[in-house]
């Protein structure tokens, strides 16, 4: 992706912010800037965003986070910023990510994990801030096998932007002539941007894809009055290929961009499927065993 004069720019269609937290689990303090049955067809396929932290936690030996729970028919996303977080699944699949990392697990048919600090991050206590994503799998694919990729920072290319006004991480998709590590069902771009110089920008994203703008820190300046705060969220038309930024006061943001998947969703708790009889099936092939087990 480049940025350049394009013919027309996506125009805002709504910010979106929540103020309260919740509790994820005994370790994750959340805001969700959007969920699927309320948003789900307008931000589709990206299905939910959870902005955990920024929190202290003292040290501790505790075992802070969500034990163990399913899922199925779609994928999570998790990006830390700060702390670290350790996850393992029933289908062997598991690690620990610190700043910078990316997880990016595949439910798809059905898998049972579970999600904590990282050990050395509790005992040592520090600021936890990461963001997790969850991203709908089109109904060919919500029954295929589960999967696990690990993406290191150091395996996350990052370009420079023009004139020295920051940087972006391309972590699915491309940008500039780069590509990112995630592989995707759907076509997609996620890139994690740091913007530190108050000009102009743009954008170029396709036309007809879902895009959206999280602001984690900073501020960020859009149609020349409508300012987006630490987490905020914009939410931009299907149509136009290209976002533009008036101009951002040292901003980490999340830019997410996807084809939309033109199909039913029906969620309940942590299944996502296209029918109610789906989710039936779910949830008593999870009751049975037949997502499996974590290993004790």
């Amino acid at each position: 992706m480049t940025m350049k004069s394009h013919v027309s720019a996506k125009k805002l269609s709504r910010i979106q912010c929540n103020i309260d937290r919740h509790w994820v689990g005994n370790g994750f303090p959340v805001r969700s800037l959007f969920t699927y049955p309320k948003l789900g067809a307008i931000t589709s396929p990206f299905l939910l965003f959870d902005y955990a932290g920024p929190l202290d936690f003292p040290p501790t030996n505790e075992r802070l986070g969500v034990g163990e729970h399913p899922h199925r028919g779609f994928e999570t996303v998790t990006i830390v910023y700060s702390g670290e977080v350790e996850h393992r699944d029933s289908s062997g699949g598991g690690g620990k990510i610190g700043p910078g990392d990316v997880q990016w697990m595949t439910a798809a048919s059905g898998i049972v994990h579970e999600e904590f600090h990282g050990r050395d991050f509790a005992q040592q206590g520090g600021l936890l801030e990461m963001v997790q994503l969850w991203v709908n799998l089109p109904a060919k694919d919500k029954m295929s096998p589960p999967r696990y990729q690990t993406i290191l920072n150091s395996q996350i290319p990052s370009a420079k932007l023009p004139d020295d006004q920051g940087s972006v991480r391309i972590i699915a998709g491309e940008f500039d002539g780069l590509a990112g590590p995630a592989q995707t069902f759907t076509p997609m771009h996620i890139w994690d941007l740091r913007l530190t110089i108050e000009e102009p920008i743009t954008f170029t994203v396709p036309e007809g894809y879902s895009t959206l703008l999280a602001v984690l820190k900073g501020s960020i300046q859009l149609d020349h009055s409508t300012s987006i705060s630490a987490a905020e969220m914009a939410i931009f038309d299907l149509a136009g290929d290209h976002i533009f930024i008036d101009r951002a006061q040292n901003a980490t943001a999340l830019l997410l961009c996807g084809k939309p998947i033109d199909e039913p969703i029906v969620g309940s708790g942590p299944f996502v499927m296209n029918t109610q009889e789906e989710i039936h099936q779910a949830i008593a092939d999870y009751q049975s065993g037949r997502m499996g087990h974590l290993s004790s």
